[in-house]
């Protein structure tokens, strides 16, 4: 329930001069408003404790405290409480519980477990690693890494990413983008392949960014495109006419003009995994024909890079011993996209947005950007919210879209209209926001990752929740694959 880790959180020793271990404390079991207070803070400070992101019956504060023995106790809604799974003894202050930390030298903690289950109320934020006692892989236990699970990508075939029941949504060329646009707020879905029927075959997808283009194309002064022809503009005449959209908003026409890119069952999970880098896309339609010609053919699934991922840790969750890789946390690793330290110049930065910024310039940035989303931080550059491609969708609720301006609406504002009305109403929402630690091992992320839906999770600093990089599965991919 509690450990130390990265340099962060409060100082409530007041002992000037003593080495201080960061340490998480854990209230697990719910409440409004949970307080922390300890022989720390000499029984008198209350120190505020923080609902988990994705688990909000778990409080957790991180301190920094001097090695030693602590006794602690948690003000839960106005109520003195212990927690009764950790060491309690009888104090001044009736049952209490301690903790004791020893000195650096003295102790060197272990590396997670690779078999920690993935639903585990913890996996948010797990007791933190000690990075000096992690030892450095070489680039030889990569590249072993590396040749197991490229030898494992190859000898396993798409089949394997089929559900046993399941729906496949595909859209005739002709519908109007507008109804498009609400069959895939509908379904629940960011993504469909197109059907051609007078060609017999399916012809491309018509993504989030489709629609990002189109709200930002009406918004455009000028535009030849308005809000009423949506009712008849329909899906091929919006693809004929993107490539001349592309080039006003100066955005890369390879990435959102081209042909269908897709796999087929019998394709290895190598090849698509490598096609998924290689053109840049989110999923890759699963295509079958009976028939030598091609023709009639069967749209099987919508395989994603996350579906592979989860493949790769089925296989490995009993022999992780066989990839060194996954022991090492992920900031010991080329991986993911960082917020570069102070005096640093090199490197991508992440890009971060205000919640109080406009639609407009989110959605802009999501285009010119080539990013699936944006972390929505406050001053401090803590994490608040994340505005994804997939959002966009939400605008089709009562024809939103319509009844906005993309420089008026606030990403706050976006992001509530997005939600239900038994959603709870602002930021924080905890299913939206997927987080991680730099002291992670690449296994827990790999894990996190394969569930459907997290295509990417913001690293962020324990206790502050502030931003420090994105790590996004395409990430895993090309590291895992030498890309």
């Amino acid at each position: 329930m509690f450990g130390s880790g990265s340099d962060s959180g409060q100082n409530h020793t007041g002992v000037a001069g003593a080495v201080l271990m960061p340490t998480r404390f854990v209230w697990p079991y719910g409440g409004r408003r949970v307080l922390l207070s300890g022989s720390f803070t000499r029984w008198q400070d209350h120190i505020t404790m923080s609902p988990m992101e994705g688990c909000p019956t778990v409080f957790q504060v991180v301190c920094n405290l001097v090695p030693g023995y602590h006794q602690y106790k948690f003000f839960v809604d106005g109520e003195w409480c212990h927690d009764e799974r950790q060491p309690v003894v009888s104090g001044n202050y009736g049952l209490v519980n301690t903790i004791f930390l020893p000195r650096e030298s003295d102790t060197i903690p272990e590396l997670l477990s690779p078999d920690v289950p993935a639903g585990s109320n913890m996996d948010v934020d797990n007791d933190f690693l000690r990075l000096d006692a992690v030892p450095q892989i070489s680039q030889a236990e990569i590249e072993l890494s590396r040749q197991r699970i490229s030898a494992f990508l190859s000898t396993h075939t798409a089949y394997e990413l089929l559900p046993e029941s399941g729906k496949v949504i595909a859209l005739d060329v002709n519908l109007p983008v507008k109804q498009a646009f609400h069959v895939l707020y509908e379904q629940g879905i960011s993504v469909a392949p197109l059907w051609d029927f007078f060609k017999g075959q399916f012809v491309g997808v018509l993504t989030a960014i489709d629609f990002i283009l189109i709200l930002m194309e009406l918004g455009t002064h000028g535009s030849n495109l308005t809000e009423e022809e949506l009712e008849t503009h329909s899906i091929s005449a919006w693809k004929g006419g993107k490539l001349r959209i592309n080039r006003q908003i100066d955005c890369n026409l390879n990435s959102y003009s081209r042909s269908l890119v897709h796999g087929g069952p019998y394709d290895s999970l190598k090849d698509l995994a490598l096609r998924f880098l290689q053109n840049k896309v989110s999923t890759l339609p699963i295509i079958h024909s009976s028939s030598p010609d091609g023709s009639f053919p069967q749209l099987l699934h919508l395989a994603t890079l996350s579906g592979i991922l989860k493949c790769i840790c089925r296989h490995f969750k009993h022999s992780s011993s066989s990839l060194p890789i996954l022991q090492q946390p992920i900031c010991s690793i080329p991986i993911g996209t960082w917020v570069p330290k102070i005096g640093e110049s090199s490197g991508k930065p992440v890009a971060m947005l205000r919640p109080n910024a406009s639609l407009g310039a989110a959605l802009s940035l999501l285009v010119q950007a080539e990013v699936s989303a944006i972390p929505i931080v406050d001053d401090n550059d803590s994490l608040l919210d994340i505005y994804c491609r997939s959002d966009i969708t939400a605008l089709a609720k009562d024809r939103a879209y319509a009844q906005i301006r993309l420089d008026e609406l606030s990403i706050h504002q976006a992001i509530q209209l997005g939600q239900d009305a038994s959603s709870p109403h602002g930021l924080f929402n905890g299913q939206r926001c997927q987080m991680c630690l730099r002291s992670d091992p690449l296994h827990k992320v790999m894990e996190r990752l394969a569930v459907p839906g997290a295509r990417r999770l913001v690293i962020v600093e324990a206790g502050s929740k502030r931003v420090e990089g994105i790590i996004s599965v395409t990430d895993v991919f090309r590291f895992l694959l030498g890309c």
